[in-house]
């Protein structure tokens, strides 16, 4: 995987929340692509967006797996 971009979501963090929009400090608006519900609550976490095979994934810390992003 590349590393497409490191940074924090801002604000509250929620989890996944099967539709998402997250809005990272650097600007950038990456939206969730498949359903996925996770509830975590986070204030401020470190986001990194990975690119692997034309796909796009979002880390957020505190939470076990990645989820599969666009822009927005």
């Amino acid at each position: 995987m590349t590393v497409v971009t490191k940074s924090r979501i801002r604000g509250s963090f929620h989890g996944w929340t099967g539709d998402g929009i997250y809005v990272l400090e650097n600007g950038q608006l990456w939206q969730q692509v498949r359903y996925r519900y996770r509830y975590r609550y986070k204030y401020r976490p470190r986001a990194t967006v990975l690119r692997r095979g034309g796909k796009h994934f979002l880390e957020v810390d505190g939470m076990r797996e990645a989820i599969e992003v666009r822009r927005a």
